[in-house]
């Protein structure tokens, strides 16, 4: 690729939601140009189970797949982070960490969300053999197992009690639980073990996770640990454009089209809020290539 180049679209975001939206983008005979490195998107260490015609499948496995069904149709790829994004004369101008200046008429994020990780040992290692940061893509996984969620709030507590309904045994951490009445009601009317004011001090395991250690010097014998501490989206690059939030600034507001506020600006998958399933980022980057596609065409 030229240190300088132009596209109809450039796609923010090599997950599921921005594969999707570069199928059919490109299915309508525009240039697509999708940026951003495959390994960062969370469905990479995940495996899939509850999407519709699959049973089972590695996430790293249909991501290659979608990668190449997008470049069979045209896409382009360019596996680097965005620096910055600047708006000119109807159009927006990037900038990659490579050095490249790109052109494109209309623009799609799908750049997901960044979880908020623990940073201790053993996190990192272990991400995709026992360690998750979502209850809802991996839980049914440890069904009859031992594991533990660690968080604070909502999202640790409804974790915890969605797998009570699947593990054989559940802990939740937390250094300080803040939580609805109704929310601790459920807990405590609940088999969920409960870990009050303390923190996790390392994930164990060598190949597997094996235990959780606590900084009590308590250990827990789990084989999954769910990290569960909310979501913060990557809206950056968003928020210096002019891009609108949500009601509560987590989230890109987007209408029925994947648009946002701004002209040949669009959205889709995580970082326009949950559920975090994929077949929600799948439908909102088909709906967001179309419309991106379509859009791009009326420039001419």
């Amino acid at each position: 690729m030229d240190l300088q180049a132009q596209y109809d679209v450039v796609i923010l975001g090599t997950g599921p939601a921005g594969l999707q939206a570069a199928v059919h983008a490109a299915r309508k005979k525009v240039s697509v140009l999708a940026l951003g490195k495959q390994s960062k998107s969370s469905l990479f260490h995940a495996h899939i189970e509850n999407f519709c015609c699959i049973f089972k499948l590695s996430g790293e496995e249909m991501l290659r797949t979608g990668r190449e069904q997008a470049a069979n149709f045209g896409t382009e790829f360019l596996d680097e982070d965005i620096l910055k994004i600047q708006s000119t004369d109807g159009r927006y101008r990037l900038e990659t960490e490579g050095g490249r200046s790109i052109l494109a008429t209309a623009l799609i994020i799908a750049t997901g969300t960044a979880r908020n990780k623990l940073g201790v040992p053993g996190e990192k290692a272990l991400l995709g053999k026992g360690v998750s940061y979502c209850v809802d893509c991996d839980g049914n996984f440890y069904r009859g197992q031992k594991v533990a969620v660690v968080g604070d709030e909502s999202a640790a507590a409804d974790g915890a009690l969605t797998l009570a309904e699947i593990a054989a045994e559940v802990h939740l951490v937390s250094a300080g639980l803040k939580v609805s009445p109704a929310l601790a009601e459920k807990l405590a009317g609940s088999s969920v073990h409960i870990h009050r004011d303390v923190r996790v001090s390392a994930i164990l395991g060598e190949d597997a996770v094996t235990g959780l250690a606590l900084d009590n010097d308590e250990a827990l014998d789990v084989s999954g640990v769910f990290i569960e501490q909310g979501a913060k989206g990557l809206m950056e690059l968003a928020t210096t454009l002019g891009v609108a939030l949500d009601d509560e600034m987590r989230y890109i507001a987007t209408d029925k089209q994947q648009a946002t506020n701004l002209p040949g600006t669009y959205a889709a998958g995580d970082i326009c809020g949950p559920p975090w399933q994929m077949a929600k980022a799948v439908g909102e980057g088909c709906v967001a290539g179309i419309a991106a596609a379509t859009y791009a065409k009326k420039q001419r």
